[in-house]
């Protein structure tokens, strides 16, 4: 069955490294058209721009601070005039940081919040002109966020924040058709940047499958929460975790 995205427009957040870059390119091969953004023109931005190009389509990659409205604005601006519109929108960006609670400071709490969770709100909020009829709005959470991880309390936090700003959406977003959900990945190991193998180690021994995630296997899920194959599915958190 085709997963049907042939002309979609997509805006990615996050979508110059890791989980993102693997959603960005799955998607242009889907035949979207992919609009991402990351916080600077760095050599991970030029290298996707470069590989988005050979696969073919309409597809940019942008400098944008979505922690702050002015950068949201800008890039909601951008997708105006570039795209015309949206039928997708995932939420990837985010911020995280390993403190003890007891040290654990304002800016530091703030920061990881704003970033994982506040830039969703006004990303979403923003874009809400652009939406299609059936759009489908992605928002990148955790497993950790049901689960909990010593150190992270800040993180887990924004992703069990996102959880119930997807729940809430759903309902208030579903008569207008548009869906709205949280992917939740486990431990996903970054294609060019492997983990030691002890930390590999400890987490796979976590995990059902006895193995850590790649991104291309995040990519599919967001593939399928995108496309007409999950049209009655909204207000839910799809886990892709290995079965930790």
């Amino acid at each position: 069955m085709d997963i049907g995205l042939t002309g979609k427009r997509v805006l990615l957040t996050g979508g110059t490294k890791g989980i993102g870059r693997g959603i960005a390119l799955a998607f242009a091969k889907a035949g979207a058209q992919v609009l991402t953004c990351s916080r600077s023109q760095d050599e991970a931005a030029v290298s996707l721009a470069t590989e988005l190009k050979e696969i073919g389509g309409d597809h940019h990659v942008v400098a944008a601070d979505i922690s702050t409205q002015a950068g949201v604005d800008e890039l909601i601006e951008i997708a105006r005039t570039r795209l015309g519109g949206l039928d997708v929108i995932i939420g990837n960006a985010g911020a995280i940081s390993h403190v003890p609670f007891a040290q654990l400071s304002a800016e530091d709490w703030t920061r990881v919040l704003t970033t994982n969770l506040t830039a969703n709100y006004l990303l979403i909020q923003s874009a809400l002109p652009l939406l299609a009829p059936g759009a489908s709005v992605i928002v990148i959470g955790s497993r950790s966020a049901l689960i909990g991880i010593p150190l992270r309390a800040h993180y887990t936090a924004s992703k069990a924040g996102l959880v119930g700003l997807a729940r809430s959406l759903a309902k208030e977003l579903g008569p207008k058709g548009i869906r709205v959900n949280v992917l939740a990945p486990g431990v996903i190991e970054p294609e060019n940047a492997p983990l030691p193998e002890t930390i590999r180690a400890r987490y796979e021994e976590k995990t059902s499958l006895s193995r850590l995630g790649r991104p291309h296997e995040i990519a599919g899920a967001a593939l399928f929460l995108a496309s007409d194959l999950s049209s009655y599915i909204t207000g839910e958190t799809l886990n892709v975790d290995g079965g930790i």
